[in-house]
Formats: C-alpha cells, sequence, structure tokens
C-alpha cells in the first residue's frame, strides 16, 4: 500500500500571465479506487495550457497547469485491472499534468509501446492524436488534395505535415519566419507560405488558380480570413487553435459567400471522451510512429521548475516543433 508523499507541482493562484506559475510543493495521498500513482517522466507543453493559465478556457483556481504527460506507474489503487506498478504510460486530457508525481484515473492510462520512449510519448501524444482527429475523424485526406496547414513548423504541424503526406496530401505550409519554412520543408511541406504574405492568393497562384478543399488554422484571429479565402466551393475551414487569439465571430452568409463553405471547431477530448475512441485513436497513432510517418520532433525541453520560461518561448513563437518538461 502506498503511503502519503509529497510532489512538485507548476501551479497558478490567479489567471494571467507567464509570472502567475508558481513552483510550489504539495501532499500526495495514496491514489483512490480506480486511480494510479504516476512518477512523471516526461510532461508535454501544449497551447492549451495557455488558454489554461491566461483564462481564455475557463476554470478554478488554484489550479496545477497542464493536462499531459508520461510516466512510470509507481502504486495502484484499488479495483484497477489491466495495469500494474512499473508501466510506462502517457495520458492527456487530465488537467495537472505539471508535476513531479500525481494521482490519476487509470482509465485514461494508455499504455507506451517498448519501441516509443517516454519522452517521445509526451511529445506526440496530445498532438498526435490532434492530428488523427483532424484527417481521420472530421474529415478524411484524399490522395493527391492539396492541403493548407498553417504554424506548419510547430508542435502539431510537425506531426500534421508529414501524417497528411503519408496518407497522400500535398501540403502547403504557412509559417512565420524564413527560418520556420525550412524546418516545415523537412517535414515534408510542397511549397511554404509566410504568414505575412497575401497568403490565399499565394494558395491560389500555387494551385493552378483554385482553391483548397482543407485548411487547417490553429492560428485564429489574425489567419481566419484569409483561410476561408483559400478554400475552394464546399471546402473545409478547421479552425482548430488560437494562437494568435480567438477567431472573431463569422457570420453564416460568410461561409455561402465563400462557395457553401463548411466550418467546424473541434476539441480532441470530444473525440477521445469515449475509452474506445481514444484506444482507436492512440493505435492508429502508434502504427503511424511504427511506419516512420510520424516520428517525436522534441526541440526544446526546459526543467519543470522552468515552465514560465517555456511559456514564454511558445508564446513568443520562439519553439519550434514539440517542446518537453523534465520533472
Amino acid at each position: 500500500m502506498a503511503t502519503s508523499s509529497t510532489a512538485d507541482v507548476i501551479r497558478i493562484h490567479s489567471h494571467g500571465g507567464p509570472e502567475q506559475m508558481k513552483f510550489e510543493t504539495i501532499d500526495l495521498s495514496p491514489p483512490d479506487a480506480g486511480q494510479v500513482q504516476l512518477r512523471q517522466t516526461a510532461v508535454g507543453l501544449n497551447f492549451i495550457d495557455v488558454y489554461t493559465r491566461t483564462g481564455l478556457y475557463p476554470g478554478p483556481t488554484p489550479a496545477v497547469l497542464g493536462v499531459e504527460a508520461a510516466g512510470v506507474i509507481e502504486a495502484v489503487g484499488e479495483g484497477v485491472e489491466g495495469l500494474k506498478v512499473g508501466d510506462r504510460v502517457v495520458y492527456n486530457g487530465l488537467p495537472g499534468s505539471y508535476a513531479s508525481r500525481r494521482n490519476a484515473p487509470a482509465e485514461k492510462m494508455v499504455l507506451i509501446p517498448d519501441a516509443v520512449s517516454d519522452e517521445d510519448a509526451a511529445a506526440v501524444f496530445l498532438k498526435g492524436l490532434t492530428v488523427w482527429m483532424l484527417t481521420f475523424e472530421i474529415r478524411r485526406i484524399q490522395p493527391g488534395e492539396t492541403i493548407v496547414v498553417w504554424a506548419a513548423a510547430g508542435g502539431v504541424g510537425s506531426i500534421l505535415v508529414p501524417w497528411a503526406n503519408a496518407q497522400g496530401a500535398r501540403v502547403i505550409g504557412v509559417v512565420s519566419t524564413p527560418e520556420k519554412a525550412e524546418l516545415a520543408t523537412a517535414y515534408g511541406c510542397w511549397e511554404t507560405i509566410l504568414a505575412g504574405e497575401d497568403v490565399a492568393a499565394r494558395v491560389k497562384q500555387l494551385n493552378g488558380g483554385k482553391g483548397v478543399p482543407v485548411v487547417y488554422d490553429s492560428v485564429g484571429k489574425t489567419s481566419a480570413e484569409a483561410s476561408l479565402k483559400s478554400l475552394a466551393p464546399r471546402g473545409w475551414f478547421i479552425t482548430y487553435g488560437n494562437a494568435s487569439g480567438p477567431a472573431d465571430p463569422i457570420a453564416p452568409a460568410r461561409l455561402n459567400q465563400g462557395g457553401s463553405l463548411i466550418m467546424t471547431r473541434p476539441g480532441l477530448f470530444h473525440f477521445t471522451h469515449q475509452r474506445a475512441d481514444l484506444e482507436r485513436g492512440a493505435a492508429a497513432l502508434w502504427g503511424a510512429m511504427r511506419s516512420g510517418a510520424v516520428k517525436a520532433d522534441v526541440r526544446q525541453r526546459f526543467a519543470l521548475k522552468d515552465a514560465a520560461e517555456a511559456h514564454r518561448a511558445l508564446e513568443g513563437r520562439k519553439t519550434i516543433g514539440a517542446t518537453i518538461l523534465k520533472p
């Protein structure tokens, strides 16, 4: 039976900037029934953590930030089946991941394959499942079609671009700097466009004068209109992030004017709420990693105590690929 212990965490007591993030030590009780206790080895950094910190995604405070991590099971609560002490697991969608150790529901844990490291699992699990949602669940990519991916050198982009390529797409990546254009090309973009250009005009120029069937937009406020103008009639505007702030409201008539466009604002956890869906998505991701279509590209590592510095880098668009916090 596990005894009570402590955990180091990053906690906010009110919403706001990175300065609200405090490195604290809290008491950790033994796991309850249905829970496991984890020693966390790698914590994933995601834009959703910023939205939680600022209050864009409202929630109570005080709160431990983060929704994704990998670790090793140290103790198992009553009634837990299929998991044991020593198993390596990864999870997402569970608030409170910025921690050295934690208790968490066993039903949210996914075993990490032997061929995947803890760090790689934490780097790709939320982002990889997001790509699975975007390209398999919402709308299947059609081989031979040209698509547009914003932030093509970012965390999700580093997985979305190569996985879309593996599904037969031709990817136009939109990036913020020439350096990121080089990285997006390395990930597999056919062409890149700088966000400061007339993106819609360049998309159509590259695509034989026509719009594209789908745009994957994680930028939000500053990119939405360019995304809509880049689409062909009956095209899909999949807006799934707010890196520049939330997109302004879009009138239904605007979708009609663009050619009966389809708009959706998905959230991953609606697609992995059921255990069977989570397992299906995880199996697709592990398969894509096994085939080489998806690789973890960890470019930044911060100590857990330096999580505020990591947030500043992420918000300042200073990060490329994936970022990991090390407890």
